[in-house]
């Protein structure tokens, strides 16, 4: 505990409290508490004479931030001229947030930067002037069938450019805590030397409004996370109004900020409030006045701000004055606030910590555009607006180049002194920001005992779960890869059959373990190490794949491929987190997504929501994933083994796999001989029968398709051949891309009779084949709420038991007979 510097005072403080606990009761006072701990007074952190020198030349960043202003108003307007739209007022408002940050602190090397994604016009025009873009890329903006610029951070439109997708909003915070959390990881793990590397994610305050935008901070906290900022850009305005409009967001987002344990920075009043703050009053109003009536004083004139803002006290300003510093006096508009509020939030150890600045929406861009409910839907600006915004930055750009249909875009030369100033900060800083830079490693194959053990089969009842389960543990041994395996669990490993790597790999705790575990003794007790490779992230599917994605791009952000699987129930990945893995297919994430205790029907007594019949429905929208349904141990080897060499092999894909993997333990047979191919392509024919009538199963539905055919064959003595379908998507996608005969096709070609299919999914997921099966079809899945009960009653509920499959093969093939009569 700290030394008490004056001990009589706090016994003073003590006993006043104590008074208020008797008085009011200990409500009152806990709410006291709370209420001294989060909150400050409304000023800024960082007074004026308490700010850093500035470092770089103020008069040239100024030149600087004007024509990147210029540019992005200029790239927006142009493409509105087509009907293509985009945001005029986020960079507007944030434009110094990203120049500070451009000039002085935002490293190329090791720095990660989560960039506002409606901010993205003003990212483009500062990568124009630093040459790294072209006039016609900037007027091709949102046009990308013709090569132009994505609308918003991709990168997966540009590769090169775009490090991390932000624009479904709440992931961009959410995936930065992890970010950071994932480079101490790797440091701690020996893998990168990460201590340099520093994570901004760059929020609107409308965005906090998104769970996922604070559903992580007290985890940031939790680590420590000291190589972490956000920086909210609190021009106090959403899409259609105020974000608050009946109080204050900068003071909520302290309290929210403070009580998980970040340091807050507030950088709110420009240095021409500095003399009116000296009024206690004024301080004390501003903290009572809402954001709505805020808006109100920034869009109102002085006359209107005297009466209602500064009745009562003596301000020896003019209308004029006041209204110009109520109006966009603003911390978030002068460079050496930001810059005083940046460099306070680096010299922050121990924690994360939140830059709150305050901006006006659509600052510079005039009176029709500033602090205005409607700006966010501002596509465009005028010929006059544009002629009050060259007047007001002061920019090179004659009356009658105004007077065409589109404005022109502004660049000072390659040989000005703008240009030569960025161009030197940036090589100072380590090199262009935004930037993805790939250095590729492929890695090695690893070696074949881990695949054969599971290709030879087992007599022993196996899940599939577990089958994969020791197939990476197995890996995670392979001397030269092993180690960049990435093991992911919600809080589910026990559930999973994962126990057994906790006392050898490990769990990933950055305080280690400072207790002792109270199953030491046992063989399989829980171990936590500051070099542990488990990720288990409790009970957080959100912040497993946020983790996922970290480690899933990490061969591009750190140069070092790693291999992260995420295990989880398969209810609660595509359908809760999809978001999220449209991100990671953003993104360009490789790794192993895995769908465990899959299927409808295979969740004894969990019910509805732990049912799963449609994630592979899902899955295949997502053009990025290959999605796999195994229905046996050998073709999860075949499978994994063919995804570390898509993922990481010499020819490297931007590609990542979600395999579904089952509950049932069940006998595993060998592989048989040829079939690899047909298992990567999707399917294969796995029980020959007689050929007079076909099924089609995948997962665990093919052992119910296995007892069909015997009992068909056993009653009334009809032949039918099993098929293993391991992915209904991949052979879809085959198809409607084939310039020759689609693989299902050949596969299927010279077989007679009708093909019923069967799976633990909706029908709509084997439906995806049908326009290329030729022969009668049938489809058979579980339609529906999941419900519980015993594997065999929910089966024959949904009728896709053996004797329900063996009645849809009899009514195809007496189908089939009559047409042929």
């Amino acid at each position: 505990m700290e030394k008490d510097l004056d001990p009589q005072e706090t016994a003073e403080w003590l006993e006043s409290l104590e008074a208020v606990r008797r008085a009011a009761g200990p409500d009152r006072a806990d709410y006291l508490l709370r209420r001294l701990a989060t909150s400050s007074r409304y000023i800024n952190t960082v007074p004026t004479s308490d700010e850093p020198s500035y470092p770089g030349d103020l008069a040239l960043e100024e030149r600087v931030a004007a024509y990147d202003r210029w540019n992005a108003a200029v790239m927006i307007t142009r493409g509105s001229k087509l009907g293509l739209g985009g945001h005029l007022a986020t960079y507007a408002s944030a434009a110094w947030l990203y120049e500070v940050g451009f000039n002085h602190f935002f490293h190329g090397e090791h720095d990660q930067v989560y960039f506002q994604g409606h901010a993205s016009p003003g990212i483009y025009a500062r990568a124009y002037l630093e040459g790294r873009l072209s006039r016609e890329q900037l007027d091709l903006f949102r046009q990308e069938p013709e090569g132009g610029l994505p609308s918003y951070p991709h990168p997966r439109a540009m590769p090169d450019f775009w490090q991390f997708p932000t624009v479904s909003m709440g992931l961009g915070p959410l995936n930065a805590i992890y970010q950071a959390r994932f480079n101490r990881y790797l440091h701690n793990r020996g893998i990168k030397d990460t201590s340099r590397s520093h994570v901004w994610a760059f929020l609107g305050d409308g965005e906090m409004d998104e769970p996922e935008s604070t559903a992580a901070l007290t985890h940031a906290a939790r680590e420590g996370l000291d190589n972490l900022t956000f920086v909210i850009n609190c021009n106090l305005q959403r899409l259609d109004g105020p974000v608050r409009g009946n109080t204050r967001i900068v003071s909520e987002l302290e309290s929210v900020f403070r009580g998980a344990g970040w340091h807050v920075v507030k950088a709110l009043w420009g240095w021409e409030w500095d003399e009116l703050l000296r009024s206690d009053e004024l301080v004390a109003r501003l903290d009572r006045v809402p954001d709505g009536q805020f808006q109100t004083f920034a869009a109102a004139d002085g006359a209107y701000i005297r009466e209602h803002l500064f009745h009562g006290l003596d301000v020896p300003y003019s209308d004029e004055h006041l209204q110009r510093v109520v109006g966009g006096s603003r911390a978030g508009h002068e460079p050496r606030k930001v810059h005083a509020a940046y460099r306070r939030a680096l010299d922050n150890r121990g924690a994360p910590t939140v830059v709150l600045v305050q901006t006006v929406k659509g600052w510079t861009l005039g009176a029709g555009v500033e602090a205005r409910n409607a700006n966010h839907q501002m596509k465009k600006l005028s010929n006059d607006e544009f002629r009050a915004l060259r007047d007001r930055l002061g920019l090179p750009v004659t009356d009658r180049e105004l007077d065409g249909e589109l404005p022109p875009f502004l660049h000072p030369g390659p040989d000005s002194p703008e240009a030569r100033y960025v161009a030197e900060r940036r090589r100072a800083l380590g090199g262009s920001l935004p930037s993805r830079r790939v250095s590729h490693h492929p890695l090695p194959a690893p070696g074949e005992r881990p695949f054969r053990a599971l290709e030879k089969g087992s007599t022993q009842p196996v899940a599939t779960t577990m089958a994969f389960v020791r197939l990476v543990k197995d890996l995670m041994k392979e001397p030269e890869t092993g180690r960049r395996w990435v093991p992911i669990v919600p809080d589910e490993a026990r559930t999973f059959g994962m126990e057994s790597l906790f006392p050898t790999a490990k769990i990933y705790s950055a305080l280690g373990q400072r207790y002792e575990s109270v199953d030491r003794d046992l063989l399989l007790a829980y171990k936590e190490a500051t070099d542990g490779q488990i990720l288990l992230e409790g009970i957080t599917e959100a912040g497993s794949m946020a983790s996922f994605a970290a480690a899933a791009s990490s061969y591009a952000t750190h140069g070092e491929p790693m291999i992260p699987f995420y295990i989880f129930y398969s209810m609660f990945g595509w359908q809760r987190t999809g978001d999220q893995m449209w991100a990671l297919a953003d993104q360009l994430g490789r790794g192993f997504l895995v769908g465990a205790t899959a299927g409808r029907t295979t969740m004894t007594g969990e019910g509805l929501q732990h049912a799963d019949g449609h994630s592979h429905l899902i899955a295949s929208t997502n053009p990025a994933c290959l999605a796999y349904d195994p229905a046996f141990a050998y073709e999860v080897s075949v499978i994994v083994r063919e995804g570390l060499r898509r993922m990481y092999g010499p020819d490297a894909e931007d590609v990542f796999y979600y395999l579904t993997v089952y509950n049932e333990p069940l006998p595993q047979p060998a592989m048989p001989e040829g079939v690899e191919e047909g298992i990567l392509r999707g399917i294969y024919r796995y029980s020959a029968g007689g050929g007079q009538a076909h099924l089609l199963a995948s997962g665990t539905a093919i052992h119910w398709a296995l007892a069909a055919q015997r009992l068909l064959q056993e009653e009334y003595g009809l032949g039918v051949d099993v098929w293993s379908v391991t992915s209904w998507s991949e052979l879809r996608r085959d198809a409607m891309t084939a310039t020759d005969v689609p693989y299902l096709r050949k596969a299927l070609a010279g077989i007679d009779g009708p093909v019923i299919a069967v799976s633990d999914w909706m029908r709509a997921v084997p439906d995806q084949i049908r326009p290329w099966v030729d022969q009668p079809w049938t489809s058979l899945g579980t339609d529906g709420f999941g419900l519980s009960g015993t594997r065999e009653s929910v089966r024959r509920h949904f009728g896709v038991d053996p004797r329900s499959i063996a009645d849809a093969v009899l009514k195809g093939v007496e189908e089939a007979a009559a047409v042929r009569r």
